[in-house]
């Protein structure tokens, strides 16, 4: 992955339970990859469990966010993800974020989820912004 210009992002906490997820490109362009593996499918149809797109939804989406105001103070408020087409074990799962809107508290976000040339979901959320702690 490194070597196509991709980069670990540095994960804690629950969202390390979907595996390693990746990123590449200039802030407020990025794309982000999930390496689908067999840990995270469901225990039967050898598919990724739908828990673990919408949590890949979360974090690719919430990518876009932090980059545009710059630091991690942020939560999702609402998440909605469109499932069009099963994910299998070995495919390497795609978003590029887009912001919607933002405002002073609210960001909205939008993705399509593909698969090579396959899109298979799509997502759209609102994430409410802090004011840093003093």
């Amino acid at each position: 992955m490194e070597s196509e210009g991709w980069t670990r992002l540095a994960l804690t906490a629950f969202s390390t339970s979907v595996g390693p997820i990746w990123a590449r490109g200039a802030v407020g362009a990025r794309e982000v990859c999930l390496p689908c593996g067999a840990g995270i499918t469901n225990d039967h149809m050898a598919s990724v469990h739908g828990g673990a797109l919408m949590t890949f939804a979360d974090i690719a989406l919430g990518v876009a966010v932090v980059d545009a105001i710059g630091a991690p103070l942020c939560s999702t408020a609402q998440l909605q993800y469109h499932f069009a087409a099963a994910v299998k074990v070995g495919d390497l799962l795609l978003c590029k974020p887009e912001i919607v809107r933002k405002t002073r508290r609210m960001i909205f976000v939008r993705g399509l989820f593909r698969v090579g040339d396959d899109t298979v979901g799509s997502a759209d959320a609102m994430y409410n912004v802090f004011e840093p702690r003093a």
